[in-house]
């Protein structure tokens, strides 16, 4: 047996190390480490609690409106504050801008430059994948890249700027759109709608969301396979491994997506098992917390994120990373773009896992549909909002009490937890995506989803960087520096 550090990882938000034992040829085990230690957790201790709308949009630069929201509904529910219709529908455009803006990035400039590398030179399309997706020169790069920049200009007008947006309050958006915004608005989604029929799918969204099923995925395929940039990574998935590559442990957390006025959720929330073929109603309460193997302290044992503690123990043994271990209900969880089309029995996620897993290819695969499933949903909300009706409900001096903000963030479930006592913050724990994804080890030396997921990916001889190990990581989209908050 030999053992392998790959790390730190480029195209990566924030610092990654991967340690592989490697056994005939392919990874018998694997250890993630989250290097860097930041403490956002202890910044906030002591701070008034409105004033955590300042802090927990600097702990990451891509995905900060993700962290605003979940503190925001951490705050309402601490509150008693509940959101106007039009401040949810703003705050949902809002979410949903940043989440599309990730899932455009996560495929051009993340996932498939890794397609141009040298050792799929053989390959019948390795020469359409450097043209369309080297770094920096391919064609579809630069495009993608444009089309982010003119995507984001609409958060210019709801939020002011990105990242670390200041408008989003918890009682809805201090930002109100005007009837001629809205259409200005809406013209800049039916843009980048145009991006995604031409270049992306070259098909219409509401054709590709109307797959029922792997079969009819193909078939559309096999009328052109090079045609769009979809239909050219599912001709990469035909001649790789991507489909059985990096099974994750079959149990998948949503905490609900773009929550509706009156209740309910666009995504709904819950826990989909692939041994049932179903999905289980959400327990918050069962969430745990295991530091075991993280150089934090844990004499406590697992503990739920309000009554969590995060003290650095950089000395301590056996630990290898700053990321706790979450589990729910002690069980590992995977979380992301794939738990949300489960959740929310989209069919051809549904039909490709059923087949397949939870693998590179099924979470590849529901980020981009989701791309083509929430642009419709934007036109929607931006269409219900109300002229001269409310955007934002002030929010009451935040004093004692408990508050639990969940959201969805591009890369899936995350979750704040304040904790108020005599008008300050007494303690807030923040569960990331990457944290459920990514975690090490728990104290009964069960590995994390990233851990087992790894297990048995090919290590070609001499490959410093395995491109199997590439693949898996970023089908799963780490932002390392959320994990570490």
């Amino acid at each position: 047996m030999t053992r392998l550090l790959v790390g730190p990882f480029n195209r990566v938000e924030g610092d990654l190390e991967v340690t592989l034992d490697i056994e005939d040829g392919q990874v018998a085990s694997a250890r993630v480490n989250a290097p860097m230690y930041r403490g956002f957790e202890q910044i906030l201790q002591g701070k008034n609690p409105h004033d955590a709308l300042v802090y927990v949009p600097r702990i990451c630069g891509i995905c900060s409106v993700s962290q605003s929201v979940a503190s925001a509904r951490a705050l309402a529910d601490l509150g008693g504050i509940t959101m106007p219709p039009n401040g949810q529908h703003v705050t949902n455009i809002i979410l949903a801008t940043e989440n599309l803006a990730d899932h455009l990035t996560h495929f051009y400039l993340f996932f498939m430059p890794d397609f141009t590398r040298s050792v799929y030179a053989q390959q019948p399309w390795h020469a359409q994948a450097q043209a369309r997706f080297a770094p920096e020169t391919g064609e579809q790069t630069r495009a993608a890249i444009a089309a982010r920049q003119r995507w984001f200009t609409l958060l210019g007008t709801l939020a002011g700027k990105w990242p670390h947006t200041q408008s989003i309050e918890p009682g809805g958006s201090t930002r109100p759109v005007e009837a001629a915004e809205r259409i200005r608005l809406l013209a800049k989604v039916r843009e980048f709608r145009g991006f995604l029929e031409r270049e992306l799918f070259a098909a219409p969204l509401e054709f590709i969301t109307g797959l029922a099923d792997e079969e009819a995925l193909w078939a559309w395929h096999a009328q052109d396979p090079w045609r769009g940039d979809f239909r050219l990574f599912l001709s990469m998935v035909q001649s790789t491994a991507l489909t059985s590559l990096g099974a994750g442990p079959g149990r998948y957390l949503s905490f609900g997506a773009y929550p509706q006025p009156g209740g309910g959720f666009a995504f709904p929330n819950g826990v989909w098992h692939a041994q049932t073929q179903a999905l289980a109603a959400l327990d918050e309460g069962a969430i745990r917390e295991d530091a075991t193997h993280a150089w934090l302290s844990d004499t406590q044992g697992p503990l739920h994120p309000r009554e969590g503690i995060t003290r650095p123990d950089a000395d301590k043994p056996d630990a290898y990373t700053w990321n706790k271990a979450p589990r729910l209900a002690g069980e590992v969880i995977e979380t992301g773009a794939i738990a949300r089309q489960l959740a929310a029995a989209q069919p051809l996620v549904s039909d490709a896992v059923r087949r397949h897993g939870g693998t590179v290819f099924t979470r590849v695969l529901a980020r981009v549909l989701e791309l083509a499933r929430v642009v419709p949903m934007m036109e929607t909300w931006l269409s219900q909002l109300q002229t001269n009706e409310a955007y934002c409900v002030p929010s009451p001096v935040f004093t004692e009490g408990v508050g639990v903000g969940l959201s969805e963030a591009a890369r899936g479930s995350l979750g704040h937890w304040v904790v108020a006592s005599r008008g300050r913050i007494a303690n807030y724990q923040i569960v990331a995506p990457t944290t459920w994804n990514f975690s090490p080890r728990d104290a009964a030396g069960t590995p994390g989803a990233l851990e087992q997921a790894l297990v048995g990916a090919p290590v070609q001889d001499g490959e410093a960087t395995p491109v199997a190990v590439q693949h898996i990581v970023r089908s799963f989209d780490p932002c390392m520096v959320c994990t570490v908050h």
